[in-house]
């Protein structure tokens, strides 16, 4: 069968094939601890009893035709309202996107703003920037981060890629890390891209970051910066990504939002009313209620993302307690998101069977297979396969449930020679 160039040379999720195998032993009858896919189990995390209501009212009273192109008025000005009181940023209802969760707003940022051959920069590890790279036919710059930075950029690191360069993709927290940055960091990234576009003529396209706080109100003691709060002369510049999925535990639901520079905004709704990319119009009406109860946005996510640190706070533990009796491990405190980084540095390693652990991807079916425990491998995220680092996404299991299978990934590992 014929197809297009750009679907012959698409490449799947590995995430998604790990999470396959995953389900087929479960169908089987396995025991897994799938610490796999970014998701909420959403019978240990439901989404607010507030918001449940408001759908299933919105949806009794009929509000089931389209949405206008750009999101409910009423909700973007509920977006903007939040925008201001928690994070003191100034963007009107007309600088605000709505659209069917975060993914599609991502895509029409680069699709926007990258043309053919056009410089993308971004860290490795990070989530799906190579394949909205490809799909808009970008150079793709990937700048390997370290752990001695909590795997995130460094200004240093960034500045030998900026010339020319068109978008620069950040996200903090990161998926997949879970880190974040600190201030004097993203401050002087920031100075960069400033520094970068005064170099600018008038007739050159101007280098923007897309800045990805999806995770920002999950946060365990850290305190979360954007570019535009440190630098208001990077509004112009600057593209936020936004929304429900993670802060209300609601991946489901699908409602995220964008907001940036206005003449951006536009072209984005225009592509994405081509695609019809809209959030069903009665999950936007009760979000748009639900954001204007502060006080019951703040208690539910409060009480959520106490229950998240501990179950991240207990997998860290665990690998720390791991590490301390001499196993090779290690991970990195968790700051934000629903996600632990893990080293498990057991490749080149033997299996009970005599065969070889031959990269992390191997290392991942057998832990699946001999503890029935899934991780995903940093390659995941733009990293070689040799590099033994992992993430641990604590989502979709129960503090107990965390507990019970670090015995198991214990016993695999010792199994190892």
């Amino acid at each position: 069968m014929k197809v297009s160039k750009l679907a012959q040379n698409l490449i799947g999720s590995e995430i998604i094939k790990i999470g396959n195998q995953v389900n087929d032993l479960k169908a089987q009858g396995a025991e897994i601890a799938n610490l796999t896919i970014g998701d909420l189990d959403s019978n240990i995390y439901p989404i607010p009893a507030q918001l449940k209501e408001e759908i299933q009212k919105a949806y009794q009273n009929n509000l089931t035709n389209y949405p206008p192109a750009n999101g409910l008025l009423s909700l973007r000005q509920a977006v903007s309202k939040d925008l201001k009181n928690r994070w003191n940023l100034d963007y009107s209802p007309e600088e605000i996107l709505v659209a069917g969760g975060s993914r599609p707003l991502i895509y029409a940022t680069f699709k926007t703003i990258v043309d053919e051959g056009d410089k993308v920069i971004y860290p490795i590890p990070s989530w799906n920037n190579n394949h909205y790279s490809y799909l808009t036919h970008a150079e793709k710059i990937e700048v390997e981060t370290s752990q001695s930075n909590n795997f995130l950029p460094t200004a240093e690191e960034l500045k030998p890629h900026l010339e020319g360069a068109t978008l620069l993709a950040l996200c903090s927290p990161l998926n997949p890390t879970g880190t974040m940055f600190t201030k004097d960091q993203l401050t002087e990234i920031c100075q960069l891209v400033l520094e970068e576009n005064k170099r600018r003529g008038e007739n050159e396209k101007p280098l923007y970051i897309m800045y990805d706080q999806i995770y920002a109100m999950l946060t365990f003691g850290q305190e979360h910066f954007n570019p535009v709060s440190l630098f208001p002369e990077l509004k112009k510049y600057t593209v936020f990504i936004d929304g429900t999925s993670k802060c209300f535990a609601a991946t489901g639901v699908r409602v995220g939002w964008s907001f940036g520079p206005g003449e951006i905004i536009d072209k984005m709704k225009a592509l994405l009313g081509h695609i019809g990319a809209w959030a069903p119009k009665p999950e936007q009406q009760a979000v748009s209620i639900f954001l204007n109860e502060t006080e019951n946005v703040d208690a539910f996510v409060d009480d959520y993302k106490g229950k998240m640190a501990a179950s991240l706070s207990a997998l860290h533990n665990g690998i720390q307690d791991m590490k301390s009796r001499g196993f090779a491990v290690e991970s990195i405190k968790p700051m934000g998101a629903l996600y632990l980084t893990i080293e498990l540095d057991y490749l080149g390693k033997i299996k009970p069977d005599g065969s070889q652990i031959a990269d992390s991807s191997d290392l991942v079916f057998y832990l699946i297979n001999e503890a029935g425990v899934a991780l995903v491998p940093f390659s995941a995220f733009g990293n070689s396969r040799n590099m033994p680092w992992f993430r641990a996404s604590a989502g979709g299991l129960s503090l107990e449930e965390i507990k019970a299978m670090l015995p198991r990934l214990e016993n695999a590992l010792s199994k190892l020679s």
